[in-house]
């Protein structure tokens, strides 16, 4: 049973198929972007330099069709304020979000819509704010692409990725992110006065579903 989903995906012009670094991408579509360098699928066990990382994204901003995207503070805010229009507006839970000048992680309990749902309305909601502000030229994407998606299926894998995401802009030097639209997990579903022979509690204990009566 899934718990909840980390989604996470980045800004426009981040994280490239043949980032330094290593990425999830098996091919490279745009012919520009493959002559910087290699594809290597998966995060590289020894990660390169940031300088090496800072000059492959200085020669991507030459050959990219629209601007490289970094948000600055003002954009930060701007951007969460849809994000909280859209989880309340189709009832999701988010128990942790960080918005980064490059990625985002946002961190939703299991709904009804599937992860690559909720990515596809926050990315699309903030991105119209954004141009609706002037923040961005109607025609620029904004958003990197569809990102990526962790499913959780324990409560302790929620908490361990709660921390991991409000440490994101502490790794940076910034003030960890506080939003509203962001609660406290109360330890869903194993949270006070869950019955210890619930469905999720017995697969956890490893009885098979069908023996359930």
């Amino acid at each position: 049973m899934i718990v909840a989903h980390h989604l996470i995906w980045t800004a426009y012009g981040w994280w490239l198929p043949n980032d330094p670094r290593g990425s999830t991408s098996r091919t490279i579509a745009c012919d520009v972007i493959a002559e910087m360098g290699e594809l290597h699928y998966g995060r590289k066990s020894v990660q390169p330099a940031s300088r090496e990382i800072r000059e492959f994204y200085q020669q991507a901003e030459e050959r990219l069709q629209h601007a490289l995207v970094e948000f600055s503070e003002q954009d930060i805010d701007q951007i969460a304020a849809p994000f909280a229009d859209t989880i309340a507006r189709n009832r999701y839970t988010c128990w942790a979000c960080a918005i980064m000048p490059d990625h985002v992680h946002v961190l939703i309990r299991k709904h009804r819509d599937k992860a690559e749902q909720m990515i596809a309305k926050l990315e699309g909601d903030s991105r119209q704010r954004l141009i609706a502000l002037g923040r961005r030229h109607a025609e620029h994407p904004v958003w990197g692409g569809p990102g990526w998606k962790v499913f959780l299926d324990h409560p302790d894998e929620v908490r361990r990725t709660i921390r991991y995401i409000e440490s994101n802009p502490v790794k940076l030097g910034r003030p960890r992110q506080r939003w509203a639209f962001a609660k406290p997990y109360d330890g869903w579903p194993l949270h006070p006065g869950h019955s210890p022979n619930s469905p999720y509690v017995r697969r956890k204990r490893g009885e098979p579903f069908r023996d359930l009566p």
